[in-house]
């Protein structure tokens, strides 16, 4: 990205009602992003590489934003004094490169939006947990009486809601692809849960770059801020040698005990951000289990704390939050025989948590598009608990190479249908057939969403 986008001056003041604003991707942040546009007057136009949904045109259509489906026409695109673009957009993408060799600054609709609004921001990245970490924080603050809207990579766009709510407080999803897009914008609260190899095909391949984009999630951060991240985790750790957080830090360990934050001991976990006001809760009666989930339960308990909510309230909510769609999410049990959905796991280490947290014997369902990823931290959970691997994707060999010597069983499938039958005959009575992929899923379905929806549909028809 060109340096001009850490200098041009991008204050409501100066900027609205003033130049022409595109935007790159008819997508939810990017309808979003034109409602916005168009409100503070802005000339607005939208344009998307792909296929714009029904939906998102009906939207631009009611707006009367001018847009275009399946191409870029850059005379319409290179005029604009500020583009917004899509996260999933790379800055390797043609017209990503001559907008910035033109020196007009590319920048995401989270960035845009936050110009016009005061909210104060809970903003939470990570390779692994975000989504359930933004929802149980969501929960807790909106049980606890916040006017509190959640945004970002998740729900309704950040920029929409800017538009037409009028929240105190907003839980934003970050992931890394927004935050290489964000240059003013500032978390009042950060959490990083973890760092891990993922999307490692849009970072060069160096999960150092990946981890320094991560970091962003601290940029202009001052001391009247908050920065919580996991003291267990070896990549957040090493980052942060390298970046020196200016904001007030609080950290999370299951395996020892910190100074400011939540630790574990007995399996109670002790939230203790100030003298005499500590929190504790036994891990059994958190609503979300496992270990991975101690972590997200302990990040957003430190977010209730900080914002000073009662005890009371923060324990009711972390026991009574319902998990997110798609993420280890219990299907239906046959002939004995659990079916769990847990299409979005995209990355290793998703599947990895998925299996720590396993109690039975496990046909594994997994494959799909692979993004650079590294199978060997999953071998000794797959060799101890799982009995077959039914891969699930148009290009299987490397799940192959990774774990015939560990299981006897794989075998290559090709619909959710068809993955969802095999696995059931390979399975018998007390074992867990457990759709968890590892990969993307653009070469079979739409997103992970479709892919675990059409897994669910399988598995009732079974």
């Amino acid at each position: 990205m060109s340096t001009n986008q850490n200098t041009t001056n991008n204050t409501p003041s100066a900027m609205a009602g003033q130049g022409r604003v595109v935007i790159l991707g008819a997508g939810e942040s990017g309808v979003g992003a034109a409602k916005l546009a168009q409100l503070q007057g802005f000339d607005v136009f939208v344009s998307d590489f792909g296929v714009i949904t029904d939906k998102y045109k009906a939207a631009l259509e009611k707006l009367s934003v001018p847009f275009e489906s399946e191409k870029h026409t850059e005379e319409l695109i290179l005029n604009a004094s500020e583009v917004i673009k899509s996260p999933g957009i790379p800055a390797t993408a043609p017209i990503i490169k001559k907008l910035v060799a033109l020196g007009i600054p590319v920048i995401s609709e989270i960035e845009f939006a936050k110009r016009y609004t005061n909210a104060k921001t809970v903003c939470i990245t990570g390779s692994n947990g975000k989504s359930t970490t933004s929802l149980l924080t969501y929960h807790i603050l909106k049980d606890a009486g916040l006017n509190v809207g959640l945004a970002g990579n998740i729900g309704q766009s950040f920029a929409a809601q800017v538009a037409t709510e009028n929240f105190d407080w907003y839980v934003l999803e970050i992931s890394s692809f927004m935050l290489d897009d964000m240059f003013k914008f500032k978390a009042d609260v950060a959490v990083l849960l973890n760092i891990t190899p993922d999307h490692l095909d849009r970072y060069d391949y160096k999960l150092e770059n990946y981890a320094a984009s991560k970091m962003r999630i601290i940029q202009n951060q001052t001391a009247d801020d908050t920065f919580i991240y996991c003291a267990d985790d070896e990549e957040s750790l090493k980052a942060l040698q390298k970046v020196k957080p200016l904001a007030k830090t609080y950290t999370f360990s299951i395996n020892k005990k910190v100074k400011d934050g939540a630790d574990l001991e007995n399996d109670t976990i002790h939230i203790h951000i100030e003298p005499n006001k500590e929190l504790t809760m036994s891990i059994t009666e958190l609503a979300l289990q496992g270990k991975h989930n101690i972590y997200n339960s302990m990040a957003s308990g430190i977010v209730a704390k900080v914002l000073e909510l009662r005890n009371d309230s923060i324990r009711e909510s972390m026991g009574n939050f319902k998990n997110i769609e798609h993420r280890l999410e219990h299907v239906a049990k046959i002939s004995g025989i659990d079916f769990i959905n847990d299409s979005k796991a995209t990355n290793v280490n998703s599947t990895w948590y998925a299996l720590e947290s396993m109690t039975t014997d496990v046909v594994l369902i997994m494959g799909g598009v692979d993004k650079g990823n590294d199978y060997g931290m999953l071998k000794d959970l797959v060799k101890s608990k799982v009995k077959a691997i039914v891969c699930l994707g148009k290009d299987n060999k490397r799940i192959h190479d990774a774990f015939e010597d560990d299981v006897e069983v794989i075998v290559n499938t090709f619909s959710a249908e068809e993955a969802a039958q095999i696995a059931f005959h390979l399975a018998k009575r007390g074992d867990s057939v457990l759709l968890s992929p590892a990969c993307a899923s653009f070469d079979l379905f739409k997103n992970y969403e479709d892919r675990g929806n059409q897994f669910k549909a399988a598995v009732k028809e079974l």
